[in-house]
């Protein structure tokens, strides 16, 4: 839990820097290692029971209570045609932003882990390849190489794209 504390202490401290910097959050999911750009991350939290919905699509996990709002949490393993996600101990719920019709939505992305906050450089980063990879290339926003071993830096408008989010009748309004 402390850990956590100090990743989102961290997030906040670097997200008005993260344009100049290319900072992104690393994240484990099933076995592989992502990143996503924190300017799009609100927090950081430890796995909390869900409340199921039904009818919606098996990407969509269920629900939390963030401070009074109702967030839905997606599985992105599953979005990604995976299996579903284990819920172990290092479990966390990755809260983001995405853009929906001129507004934001807040979203929760479950993950196997979280492990740092990570600087990469412009030069760094390559294209996302046209092959290769087990996931679609849209979703994909460049592939960073850090330490010698290659990052997928997902995009996360992308990931949780507007069309998708309107057919599935998420509320852009989270105070609800």
């Amino acid at each position: 839990m402390a850990d956590l504390m100090q990743l989102n202490k961290r997030l906040s401290q670097t997200a008005a820097t993260a344009e100049k910097r290319g900072q992104f959050l690393a994240f484990t999911l099933g076995g592989e290692m992502f990143a996503m750009d924190i300017r799009s991350i609100k927090e950081v939290i430890q796995f909390v029971s869900l409340t199921e919905v039904p009818l919606v699509p098996d990407f969509i996990r269920g629900v939390i209570n963030l401070r009074g709002s109702v967030v839905p949490v997606i599985d992105i393993s599953v979005r990604f045609g995976r299996t579903v996600t284990e819920i172990g101990r290092r479990t966390c719920i990755v809260i983001v932003e995405v853009d929906y019709n001129e507004e934001s939505s807040v979203l929760g992305i479950l993950v196997d882990s979280v492990s740092e906050v990570l600087e990469i450089g412009e030069s760094e980063i390559e294209p996302a390849p046209s092959f290769g990879s087990s996931l679609r290339a849209d979703f994909i926003a460049g592939v960073g190489k850090v330490n010698g071993k290659f990052i997928i830096i997902l995009s996360v408008n992308r990931v949780l794209s507007v069309d998708e989010m309107a057919s599935i009748g998420v509320s852009h309004d989270t105070n609800e």
